[in-house]
């Protein structure tokens, strides 16, 4: 068995990702903590709906694999927001369970009746959306985040501000805003939030640095996929110490959505060698969980909980795996497939089958052939996946087989005859 941090038992990644050089620039915190937002603002995608059992199910699921805090929801959504919020906390799981809310004191009165032990207040941040979508004097979003802030504090609950399209604002104005909150309000920790996610990865670095010039408090990174840099950027900022990630399971979220807690926590273990204490082989369970109750169809070939990730058709590739898969799978995925729940890798047949491929799929069967025969095979396999533009099944491709042996048989006895 290596030691490596990047070829172990179970993953194979670049040693460019551990050279001294690449390492000296990051400034990772000791731990890494993740914050779920699924019930909130992963409900947020349109046409995602969760009932109050249906959150339940999830937060189980979500303190099983070891996320270490819930965003249950916003109290002031819905009755039954409400009633799941309370039984989440009465249901005492494990991890934290904070609510979100608005600046504003009657929403974090519903936050402390619901016993949860945090909230994350929202405000608009940037002056153009406080204008334009919000409608309001510039000093009416400093006012409200001030009294609300301090209430939430006098009341117990440990407070993240919020602060709405922060990465479009200017950046003195909105760190006079976060400053001012912070001293004459109540702040445990800022959020940085890429509402509409057009912040690119190279920026990280200077807002992070530039908040912390000014603001000595816990950082938390929340960054939506618009342009789809929610993970890329997520690392940037854990990198330079932020630590805390804002995810949900799926990426799910408006618009393009929230950074996915599936690929950001195997980004860190394997690319980083950063063990964030989730319990990895419960990421493929739970988004199945999640994709069944929100009805958000997932991708094949979505990183780490895609259903064909260790699917391989490809010829040359199937030859790869007989040679490879007892005792180097890694050569041929970049983790094994038990690391995340998934089901073990496996040949399928379609357009781009080999004839190892349909070796493989005979002995299964228990059919022997000659090399001939198995080509014939290969060659219908290929005309029927081209004909119906998709994979075949067991039963497609046995039927497959038995015509070509019974096709085969029938040319030589007319040839006998």
């Amino acid at each position: 068995m290596t030691r490596e941090p990047w070829k172990t038992e179970e993953w194979f990644v670049s040693p460019w990702n551990f050279s001294e050089n690449v390492r000296a620039q990051m400034h990772f915190p000791r731990q890494v903590t993740f914050h779920d937002v699924t019930l909130r603002d992963g409900e947020q995608q349109a046409g995602v709906v969760f009932s109050k059992d249906d959150k339940i199910r999830i937060a189980e699921a979500l303190a099983e694999a070891g996320v270490h805090r819930i965003e249950a929801g916003m109290p002031v959504v819905s009755p039954s927001d409400e009633a799941a919020i309370r039984e989440i906390v009465k249901r005492d799981l494990g991890p934290q369970i904070f609510a979100f809310s608005r600046c504003m004191v009657d929403d974090v009165k519903r936050a402390v009746d619901c016993g949860v032990s945090g909230v994350v207040m929202e405000v608009p941040s940037s002056t153009h959306i406080i204008q334009n979508a919000y409608r309001w004097p510039l000093e009416k979003a400093v006012d409200l985040s001030i009294e609300s802030t301090a209430y939430a504090h006098a009341q117990g609950l440990e407070v993240v501000f919020f602060p709405i399209d922060f990465t479009r604002a200017e950046l003195k104005w909105v760190l006079d805003l976060i400053l001012r909150v912070a001293t004459e309000g109540h702040m445990d920790a800022l959020a940085l939030v890429d509402t509409f996610g057009v912040l690119a990865p190279h920026a990280i670095p200077y807002l992070v640095r530039e908040v912390k010039a000014r603001l000595n408090t816990r950082l938390e990174a929340h960054l939506h996929m618009d342009f789809g840099m929610g993970v890329a950027n997520t690392v940037m900022a854990l990198a330079e110490g932020v630590e805390v990630v804002h995810s949900t399971v799926l990426g799910l979220g408006e618009r393009a959505g929230n950074t996915p807690m599936e690929e950001t926590v195997m980004a860190l273990r394997t690319l980083y060698g950063i063990d964030t204490g989730i319990r990895y082989d419960k990421l493929y369970g739970l988004a199945r969980l999640v994709e069944k109750l929100s009805g958000h169809k997932v991708p094949d070939n979505k990183p780490v909980v895609g259903e064909r990730l260790f699917q391989i058709e490809s010829g040359i590739i199937a030859s790869w795996y007989q040679n490879c898969s007892k005792h180097h799978p890694t050569e041929l995925f970049p983790y094994r497939w038990e690391e995340v729940g998934q089901p073990p890798a496996q040949i399928v047949l379609g357009k781009g089958s080999g004839i190892d491929s349909i070796k493989t799929a005979l002995k299964q069967l228990g059919v022997d052939t000659s090399e001939e025969e198995a080509a014939i095979i290969v060659a219908a396999v290929k005309d029927f996946s081209l004909l119906n533009k998709r994979l075949l099944t067991d039963a497609e491709f046995r039927s497959i087989v038995e015509s070509a042996l019974a096709g085969k048989a029938a040319h030589r006895a007319t040839l006998a005859g």
